[in-house]
């Protein structure tokens, strides 16, 4: 019998041509006449040997079990003894296998029998089977009994064969096989390769393992197979060119002159010829038989390693043999092969067919297979392998390069857009696609080249939609065009010359040098790319040199650029991040170099005085924080002139607030004002400015603002970021003293902060969205850092409790202004939708804040009920943060969680009319529903919070009921929504519950159906959700979550917890309830957050082939993830963090 361990029963048997007969067929070997021709009875799948007479010629009598080739222990011995010295020579890889080899020759002249013999278990052994082909089994059993007899002594004590095997002692244990096959072949080109005994019996037997239905055997086979006709192609090309050669000279000798003629050389050359002709027709048998008895049947086998040598070994075929195979017969194979379901198959034929299209003398052959398969080549640029797409990048380029028509212009397109690819290995082969079909339009003038490179490349980043992402494109192009984009000289020039560039071209030209500078200074590709983690010593000190050739080259010009581009505010914002990139020390080893300083402190602070876009200041303000740093000679130049600007923008502000206070101020005035907090603002971000005293200042303003109600948005929102950076870093010297000391000091903090947070609640309510955004996110961080903990001890900063009136003006900011939907009256279609994102964008950093504050336990959990009543109305924009919060809520108290979702379906419950409609109570089933999904798979640790959560309903369904109101008793309906998570005792405690508070009323039609849901679906024993396998747990994970939610804060998550929640983690049941719902709703948060960050695109497809069948495979395409905006991991770290 046939093992269960050694049959593949995970991956069936596929032969799809067992009704060919191999007598008569291709099949068979047409070997010459004068040679013996294999007797084959049965088909291609069991083939059959004739019996071998014995060598020795014995007549000795021999036992039944002898007969059927079991004899005796000693012959096994014998025969295993022989085929280990070939075996363990190729598995050590110690051993000279040419030398190996040639003793085994020696071996099969003496005794041919015995030289085969050991060569037929030598692939046995390398199939991992125990058994032994013995002589007597060799010359009575036919192949297909020898087969069966191997099978039944395979090993049964695991699955695994040498091919497949781990660890250092099989690594090379292929490449030992196949190396072993090929010198077999080389030492038998000449004599043995043509008798008509060795290969034809040794390929005989191969056919048949390779047509075995264990795996073994057929991959083992396979490959030695198709490594042995990789190798007699190669023979057969040689004769090839040698038959062509001797006919040559036969025929020079024929053409010579009657007396100059040699007949003697003439016959010989005929003799060699026809000789050659024979051995021709003796491989082209060979090679023909392997190919109709094997590749037409393993190429398409179930195990894609087997596909995958197929493919791989074609490729050896194709390009030794052209004039035999490299046709469409042959080519079709490959094509059809790249609708493989594996990206391994998929990979090896991409990889066959870069090896063609780099022979020019090739193009011709393959023009009708390019055309045929063009597309489908095209779109396995969007394979789901990264290894695939970019392999399939190279291709294209191949193409491009070698043939006439090479590919149009639509279809480059298609390959463009991947130098802004996430994986660098894509990019960066899209990059070269990109840079060769840049420079093909070019002339071959070299000084105009580079000049050239740069035009097209800012033309092509213009032309592309991914304006922000420049640093993509010049990592993607670093190692084919880093000469043009190193070559600051020629950038520089071309920015500062008098007749100038164009406008855009300018702005894009300046992105990309300044992307360029920081890859050069860094020697990282951008943050969303893979990346090492270390450099090497070589490239540290190439980055060394490179970041000094930075600095030595833009010191000097800098300031000219700056002063050309100072009005420019994108122009300007870009060219002020070249400082951090500098060696700043520099700065001071040498006077010249201080005056270069000068003359950048000079620039920096007239750019500050000029513009009022926050992006140009924070800039600006970058620059001089870092070169005031104390490690530098040159900082007090630099503090002075910092020290200088702050003067007076002081003085500027106070001289203007007088005015603005007296009533007396006008344009100018306010402007003025403006401009100078504007600088104050941002400058209050990033130094302490506390000894200035802005606070009263911009209190002043607020408070003046707000009582008189003439608001100035342009004035309340810079004065709003200094009152409320001036609090941080007074709490900030706080806590770096002891709080002893500064009792006073944190006494008149508190008192400022109290007048704060009552200016901000006031702002909450003004009609300029600005201001009211503004002091909503002041709130929600002043409160985070001095809110005083619902519970336990904070920080000594933390002593500021919110009153009531201003948690419940924040919770109507959230209900007014977050969970709103947006004006849809705004012009222009593209603006109009840059402007949603906007807006979604600020409202979820908004709720992110407002959530932050109920999980560190400023607000208390209650508070969260204005934010889960919007779960599933507002899910697309916020379900994400909404299931965050719940998650982390958990942490805090599940009972408490569990009590808060129960409080937020009650108060919508109560909020709706008497004369309730279906629809209203069907959207808070459903927001129930949504919910309960939210509770952990684990139902014995959600006992404790279910049962309150059950309880706290009940408890509200009830009110009312002795005086006979009914009006609550709707709600159970609603709260049996939760009742599917319910363990056996818990419902039967609530049966009783129910059956006691609602005795009066046990026949109403919601007390039934809550029964109902106690009643049905019910678990004896929570063993089975309890220790659900982790496989089944992903797996149902995967159906109800698309979007994975990364952690609200940086803390852990705790994975099994007393009162624990999970996101997305549901019963096997409810999975089924929960898709059609979830599904659409996790796709329209995709969309939403793939086009705020540009990230996690993905482009898969389904193509339909009339070739192959069952090609719609998820591995079968990829997704291509385009970069974030933002610097971290997530959005949602962003928010949260």
């Amino acid at each position: 019998m046939i093992s269960a361990s050694s049959m593949d029963e995970s991956e069936p048997y596929s032969s799809e041509d067992e009704d060919v007969s191999l007598t008569g067929s291709d099949f068979e070997f047409q070997l010459t006449t004068s040679k013996r021709k294999l007797n084959s009875t049965q088909g291609a799948a069991s083939p059959k040997r004739v019996r071998h007479p014995s060598v020795s010629g014995s007549s000795q009598s021999q036992t039944p079990e002898e007969s059927r080739g079991l004899g005796p222990h000693g012959a096994q011995t014998e025969g295993r003894a022989t085929a280990c010295h070939l075996y363990e020579a190729v598995r050590s890889g110690r051993s000279a296998l040419l030398t190996v080899i040639d003793d085994w020759l020696e071996e099969y002249r003496r005794d041919r029998e015995a030289g085969i013999l050991e060569l037929i278990n030598f692939v046995v052994q390398c199939s991992g089977c125990k058994g032994v082909v013995t002589r007597e089994m060799f010359s009575r059993l036919q192949n297909a009994d020898i087969i069966s007899h191997l099978t039944t002594e395979f090993n049964e004590d695991s699955v695994s064969y040498p091919l497949v095997s781990g660890g250092s002692q099989w690594r090379h244990f292929r490449e030992g096989v196949c190396e072993f096959v090929s010198l077999l072949v080389r030492g038998c080109r000449n004599s043995l390769l043509y008798d008509d005994f060795l290969f034809s019996s040794f390929i005989a037997l191969l056919t048949g393992l390779a047509d075995s239905q264990v795996r073994a055997f057929r991959h083992t086979s396979t490959l030695i197979t198709m490594r042995l006709m990789s190798s007699i192609v190669s023979v057969a090309a040689e004769v090839t060119a040698q038959a062509l050669m001797t006919r040559r000279r036969c025929e020079l000798e024929k053409n010579k002159p009657a007396e100059h003629r040699a007949i003697d050389r003439i016959e010989e050359l005929e003799g060699s010829y026809r000789e050659l002709l024979e051995h021709q027709e003796d491989l082209r048998s060979l090679m023909n038989g392997i190919f109709k008895g094997v590749f037409i049947h393993r190429y398409r086998d179930r195990v894609p390693e087997i596909r995958a040598v197929c493919m791989e070994e074609m490729g050896v075929w194709l390009r030794e043999n052209p004039a035999s195979f490299l046709n469409d017969e042959h080519l079709k194979y490959v094509g059809w092969m790249l609708h493989d379901k594996q990206a391994a198959v998929r990979l090896q034929c991409v990889l066959t067919l870069q090896k063609l299209y780099v022979e020019k003398d090739f193009i011709s052959r393959l023009e009708l297979f390019t055309s045929r398969f063009k597309e489908r080549i095209l779109c396995m640029i969007l394979d789901k392998d990264s290894d695939v797409a970019v392999e399939t990048v190279k291709l294209l380029l191949l193409i491009k390069q070698q043939t006439d028509e090479g590919l149009s212009e639509e279809e480059c397109a298609a390959v463009y857009p991947l130098v802004f690819a996430t994986h660098r290995g894509l990019a960066c082969a899209a990059g070269r696609f990109l840079y060769h079909t840049l420079c093909s339009v070019l002339d071959g003038r070299s000084d105009k080249r580079s000049v050239s490179v740069l035009r097209l490349l800012a033309h092509f980043f213009i032309e592309s939609e991914y304006h922000e992402h420049a640093a993509y494109l010049v990592d993607s192009l670093w190692d084919v065009a880093g000469v043009e984009l190193k070559d600051w000289e020629l950038m520089t020039s071309l920015l500062l010359q008098e007749s100038g560039v164009e406008d855009e071209l300018e702005s894009a030209l300046i992105d990309i040098m300044m992307c360029a500078v920081r890859q050069a200074s860094e020697a990282t590709p951008p943050s969303s790319r893979v990346q090492r983690k270390n450099l090497t010593a070589r490239e540290k000190r190439l980055q060394a040199q490179e970041r000094r050739r930075i600095t030595n080259h833009f010191i000097p010009q800098l300031p000219q650029l700056l002063a050309k581009f100072s009005a420019d505010v994108g122009k300007v914002s870009c060219l002020l991040r070249a400082p951090l990139y500098f060696q700043l020390e520099v700065y001071g080893t040498s006077g010249r170099l201080e005056k270069c300083l000068d003359l950048l402190l000079s620039q920096v602070c007239d750019i500050m005085l000029k513009h009022r876009e926050e992006s140009v200041l924070e800039a600006c303000v970058r620059v001089l924080c870092a070169l005031c740093s104390d490690c530098y000679s040159f900082c007090g130049r630099a503090e002075r002139a910092v020290s200088q600007l702050l003067d007076s923008t002081v003085e500027k502000f106070s001289s203007n607030l007088a005015e603005i206070l007296q009533g007396s101020a006008d344009e100018d005035d306010l402007y003025g004002a403006a401009s100078s907090l504007n600088i104050l603002a941002v400058f209050s971000s990033a130094r302490d400015l506390t000894g200035r005293n802005l606070f009263e200042f911009c209190f002043q303003l607020l408070k003046m603002g707000i009582e008189t109600r003439e608001i100035h948005e342009k004035l309340m929102v810079p004065a709003l970021k200094c009152s409320v950076f001036h609090l941080f870093w007074k709490g900030t010297k706080i806590t770096q003293h002891s709080p002893a000391r500064d009792k006073a000091e944190l006494k008149r903090v508190m008192k400022a902060l109290h007048s704060f947070c009552v200016v901000c609640q006031s702002c909450l309510s003004v009609a300029q969205s600005r201001i009211r955004n503004q002091a909503f996110v002041c709130l929600c961080d002043v409160l985070l850092v001095f809110g005083k903990l619902c519970e336990g001890d904070g920080s000594p900063l933390q002593r500021f409790s919110p009153d009531d009136s201003l948690k419940a003006e924040m919770a109507s900011f959230i209900i007014d202004y977050v969970f709103s939907e947006p004006d849809e009256d705004l012009p222009g279609e593209e603006e109009c939708e840059e402007m949603k994102m906007a807006a979604l964008l600020q409202r979820r950093n908004q709720l992110a804040g407002y959530c932050k504050l109920i999980i560190h336990g400023v607000l208390e959990l209650r508070a969260a009920t204005d934010v889960l009543r919007y779960y599933n109305k507002f899910y697309r924009d916020f379900g994400d943060i909404i299931k965050e919060t719940l998650s982390k809520s958990k942490m805090i108290s599940s009972v408490e969680s569990a009590r808060t979702v129960c409080l937020c379906l009650q108060q919508l419950f109560s909020g709706l009319e008497q004369d309730r409609c279906d629809e209203e109570l069907t959207e808070i089933r459903l927001l129930a529903k949504k919910l309960a999904m939210n509770f952990s798979i684990n139902l014995r640790l959600i006992r404790k919070p279910l049962l309150a959560l059950h309880q706290d309903g009940i408890c509200f369904a009830s009110q009312g009921l002795d005086e006979g109101d009914l009006m609550n008793l709707s709600f159970l309906e609603i709260l049996s929504e939760f009742s599917f998570k319910l363990l056996q005792p818990e419902r039967k405690q609530l049966s009783l519950s129910l059956r006691r508070v609602f005795a009066s009323v046990i026949n109403s039609e919601f007390v039934r159906i809550y029964e109902r849901s106690l009643t049905s679906g019910s678990k004896e024993t929570p063993a089975a959700a309890a220790e659900t396998p982790s496989r089944k747990r992903r797996r149902t994970h995967s159906l109800t979550s698309s979007l994975e939610t990364p952690a609200v804060t940086s803390h852990t998550r705790r994975v099994d917890m007393d009162d624990d929640f999970t996101d997305g983690s549901v019963l096997r049941k409810s999975v089924i309830h929960s898709r059609p719902q979830s599904s659409p709703f996790s796709q329209s948060i995709q969309s939403h957050l793939s086009t705020l960050s540009l990230g996690h695109e993905d482009a898969s497809e389904d193509e339909e082939e009339p070739e192959i069948e069952d090609y719609d495979d998820e591995d079968s395409e990829l997704g291509i993830t385009l970069p974030s905006t933002h610097g971290s991991a997530s959005f949602l770290e962003d928010l949260f963090e």
